[in-house]
């Protein structure tokens, strides 16, 4: 039985041999030598030579890639690493973003997928090495050390890079297809959307929140539950883009905070995101009313303090806050002797966090008497601290009382995207088809929008008049 052929586009053993000596009889030239299988099957010797030994076999290294690539087409080949194909892969995925086709998200996610995970594992893996069980393990550790949506974009960013391999002839399939499915520990919760008791509630909170009404929540929050619309596509909104006449708005930007470039005003997410939105009357009546106080075309509806566009982020981070509103006398007293104790512990906000375990948001909350505390964790706090008995005897007491619940605690579960879920909910119980909510939120698929909230740029101008019965909750 003949000895197995080399696969096309590789070499063999690569030998080393002395081809000069000088005058001493000491060697100064090396010969490196090998067999490449060419791309029409046929195995020729190829030399190369340098100074030394390694100066050899490099200069060979060097000469059989630029064979390959020459012979190939490609710029990759079975014996490149790993990250020689991610940086070409990147560079691709850079250029879409470039060209619209994928958004600014979608870029950092696969950076910070690529940085942060999966070039650690497979960095120095050549593709030729590359199998299915081996991308599965990769996957299933990264899942298991961090979490189903990290596996999940990770498994997005082999199967990128090892897709980009096979079309240049590095790879012959691409493994990351025969990987099952990332499913996560638990089942997807139900969709929950706002009763009308809630909706009157949240917009009584913002309306008695001097915090919330400095961020102009309750403005926003009718819009968003007039529309259905994302946050970042809400803070895209300018004047030009709304109608009166036809009591319509035409959503096709977001705002989006890109790494290394701040806020960006771009595309929406998909081309099924691109539509126009017929909108009820007492919406329409908030847009008049703010746009009567003198505004440009080329404004925003919704800006920041100097004019221009807000952070989704910042937004994010009032809407958390105030479903969080400042609640008793208690829990004042409570964070205010929190605070005291932190300051006299010599820790800042960040300092704090850290040392509890927490986020650094949730100091400022608990500070702030936005929160409902249970004692145990404030003995943890106050552990953390290093206070004194007769200090934390005070404290906890106050703690105990401040720890009964009140109304607002009912919110807490808020976030700006329970908006977009309630107006489909309110879609859904008037009988309009996931179709039709689906064109309504931007979505391509309506099994999405059942999946997860209960496409055409068509109009929907019933939507409107299902919103309308909602008036009163506001």
């Amino acid at each position: 039985m003949g000895r197995k052929p080399l696969p096309l586009g590789t070499w063999g053993t690569i030998r080393i041999y002395v081809s000069h000596k000088n005058k001493k009889g000491k060697p100064d030239r090396y010969r490196a030598e090998t067999y490449f299988r060419d791309f029409d099957g046929m195995t020729r010797h190829v030399p190369a030579y340098g100074r030394t030994k390694t100066e050899a076999e490099s200069n060979l290294k060097d000469r059989l890639r630029e064979r390959v690539r020459a012979r190939s087409g490609g710029s990759l080949t079975s014996m490149d690493r790993f990250s020689v194909g991610a940086e070409l892969w990147y560079e691709e995925v850079l250029q879409k973003v470039k060209d619209g086709t994928r958004s600014t998200g979608t870029r950092d996610a696969y950076e910070r997928a690529l940085r942060n995970h999966v070039l650690p594992a497979l960095r120095e893996i050549r593709f030729g090495e590359f199998s299915v069980s081996l991308v599965d393990r990769v996957i299933k550790q990264i899942k298991a050390k961090v979490g189903v949506p990290t596996a999940q974009t990770s498994r997005s960013v082999i199967s990128g890079v090892c897709g980009l391999a096979v079309r240049h002839g590095a790879m012959e399939t691409n493994p990351v297809r025969e990987i099952e499915r990332i499913e996560g520990g638990k089942s997807r919760r139900n969709p929950r959307a706002l009763e009308a008791d809630e909706r009157r509630m949240w917009f009584q909170m913002l309306s008695s929140d001097p915090k919330a009404i400095e961020a102009d929540l309750f403005d926003l929050t009718v819009l968003m539950l007039a529309t259905g619309v994302r946050i970042g596509e809400t803070l895209g909104l300018i004047w030009e883009q709304v109608n009166f006449f036809t009591s319509e708005v035409a959503i096709t930007h977001q705002i989006v905070r890109a790494k290394g470039e701040g806020l960006l005003r771009t595309k929406t997410k998909s081309r099924a995101g691109e539509r126009v939105l017929k909108i009820p009357s007492w919406c329409v009546s908030m847009l008049r009313a703010r746009f009567v106080q003198g505004v440009r075309l080329t404004d925003p509806v919704f800006s920041d303090s100097s004019g221009g566009f807000r952070d989704p982020s910042n937004t994010r981070r009032s809407f958390r806050d105030a479903r969080s509103p400042i609640g008793s006398e208690l829990r004042r007293n409570l964070g205010r002797a929190l605070k005291e104790c932190r300051q006299v512990a010599g820790l800042t906000q960040k300092e704090a966090a850290a040392s509890i375990g927490c986020a650094q948001n949730r100091v400022s909350l608990m500070e702030n008497g936005r929160v409902q505390i249970e004692v145990r964790e404030v003995e943890t706090i106050l552990d953390a601290y290093g206070t004194p008995a007769g200090r934390r005897s005070e404290v906890i007491e106050i703690a105990a009382e401040a720890a009964k619940p009140v109304a607002a605690d009912a919110m807490a579960w808020i976030t700006s995207h329970a908006f977009r879920k309630t107006t489909a909910t309110i879609l859904d119980d008037a009988g309009q088809t996931a179709r039709q909510i689906a064109d309504q939120l931007g979505h391509a698929r309506p099994s999405l929008t059942q999946d997860v909230y209960m496409g055409r740029k068509a109009k929907n101008p019933a939507a409107a008049d299902a919103l309308e019965a909602i008036a009163d909750d506001l």
